[in-house]
């Protein structure tokens, strides 16, 4: 029986780049070779022949910390449905290879807000994880409050600027988080404690994007749930709890992650109790219904000592790496690496 062909897309132009390859490297190690011929696509943040940013695709034998310095050749995904795969540049032409589905291991701008997914809708190749619009919602922090918000949602208090804005600093009560609207990893995010320190904090996060989220802090613990698969049969994973010594929670920009955080601890199963994890695994699940999420999310939330949950934000493809959250909290409810990966190649191969 053939393999069914799966195109792993990784790398990318955003700032979560480096953390997406990491992602890759995991599922390259954890995906069942003798169920799935995955073909591995490296997208380059950068090149010097080309506009900073500018993305080219390579077709690589595996993905690896320095991807971009081996043996990779040019290869891109048709959007023309008849192809139903991958253009590979050989010598002056092009070959075409037949990809069954793809699983778009890609983080933040042009992998989670849309564009990689209308791309693979043109393709009509089934993919993994969330459709254009709840990418393009969930990516927008302030949208995806007004949507979870109109569905009877907890959301912090917030005010949208554009990175050119300065806002009177007497507007607000401190805390409050300044945050580019669409990014993640924490990256451009500042916890701004005073008006002396809200200028600096929205140049910081206008130099990610020119929409800027202006959030009052929410007094709670920050909790999270990892949710797999769709109504009526969405699977949420155990729900965890981190705690910081200092600072805000930036895992991804820490110089060796593998090694834990630097100034957090993330407990698996939350050190809460059993009435609390349920009404935050149930709140996760009206979230990801509200947001119209498919496949897979992270929703990030904080517990009050009310007992109200409130919505921190929702990661449509969540980090894939040893120490990511996601695959600990599904690992936790008992769905291994290699079992989760299968379980996202066939639901997006059912078109679920």
């Amino acid at each position: 029986m053939d393999r069914i062909k799966v195109a792993i897309l990784f790398g990318g132009c955003s700032e979560e780049h480096d953390v997406s390859v990491k992602s890759a490297m995991e599922v390259a190690a954890n995906i069942d070779t003798e169920k799935y011929e995955p073909l591995y696509i490296g997208i380059t943040k950068s090149r010097p022949d080309h506009p900073p940013g500018a993305g080219v695709w390579k077709l690589c034998e595996k993905p690896r910390a320095e991807w971009e310095s081996g043996d990779c050749c040019s290869a891109v995904l048709s959007p023309d449905k008849h192809t139903h795969g991958l253009l590979v540049k050989k010598n002056h032409g092009y070959e075409t290879r037949r990809v069954d589905a793809v699983f778009p291991v890609l983080h933040g701008k042009q992998g989670e807000d849309g564009s990689i997914q209308g791309l693979l809708e043109l393709s009509g190749i089934p993919y993994v994880g969330c459709d254009i619009q709840s990418s393009a919602v969930c990516m927008d922090k302030s949208l995806a409050y007004l949507v979870a918000k109109d569905a009877g949602i907890a959301t912090p208090e917030f005010w949208v600027i554009n990175k050119e804005d300065r806002p009177q600093g007497d507007a607000f009560t401190y805390p409050v988080f300044v945050k580019p609207a669409r990014s993640g990893s924490s990256y451009g995010v500042t916890k701004v404690n005073s008006a002396e320190g809200l200028a600096a904090a929205i140049e910081s996060a206008g130099k990610y994007d020119g929409k800027i989220l202006i959030e009052q802090a929410v007094l709670g613990c920050e909790v999270g749930c990892a949710l797999l698969g769709n109504s009526p049969e969405l699977i949420a994973g155990e729900v965890d709890q981190i705690r910081l010594r200092h600072g805000i929670f930036r895992i991804h920009q820490e110089a060796e992650p593998e090694k834990g955080s630097e100034n957090a601890v993330i407990t698996i199963p939350a050190d809460l109790p059993a009435e609390g994890r349920v009404r935050i695994r149930e709140t996760a699940k009206e979230i990801y219904k509200a947001l119209g999420c498919r496949g897979l999310a992270r929703v990030d939330m904080f517990l009050q000592d009310n007992g109200r949950v409130v919505l921190n934000e929702v990661n449509t493809l969540p980090g894939f790496t040893s120490y990511s959250r996601y695959p600990r909290m599904m690992a936790a409810a008992g769905i291994g690496f290699p079992e989760l990966i299968d379980r996202l190649i066939v639901s997006a191969l059912k078109g679920c």
